[in-house]
């Protein structure tokens, strides 16, 4: 199980380290969008500046990644810009889908590696509970 983890790292970390890089130095063509929406859409997030916070956060959770003892961090970092990329792809521009699925697929075999990690995340705490219930 080793080997697939190292190698599931290694793509996805660099995968947004260049990603995210590509945001800063645009050395990636990128395909026009697809609907007036998803351009007017990715338009407002690049004029606020939004987006460049987004590609600096894909860049450190990728290296986080690729580091590899904080691989956890990492995931929490690229976990929601994960999310939203795909929540894109499916309202706005299906083009990019296949790929988000892949590098879905592999921050979920990262993510297992890690569970224990990720454990207390998933159990319910009833002393910290403000709601007692009968």
């Amino acid at each position: 199980m080793r080997i697939p983890v190292v190698m599931a790292k290694a793509i996805l970390g660099t995968a947004f380290i260049v990603f995210g890089a590509n945001g800063f130095l645009h050395f990636l063509p990128l395909p026009p969008p697809a609907s007036a929406s998803a351009t007017q859409f990715l338009g407002l997030l690049e004029s606020t500046g939004y987006l460049k916070v987004v590609k600096a956060l894909e860049i450190v959770g990728g290296g986080l990644i690729l580091g590899g003892r904080l691989a956890p961090l990492g995931l929490l970092i690229l976990g929601p810009i994960l999310v939203n990329i795909a929540l894109y792809d499916v309202f706005m521009d299906p083009r990019g889908l296949p790929l988000v699925i892949v590098l879905g697929a592999l921050a979920l075999v990262i993510g297992y590696r890690h569970k224990e990690h990720f454990a207390p995340f998933a159990r319910v705490h009833r002393e910290h509970c403000t709601f007692k219930g009968k």
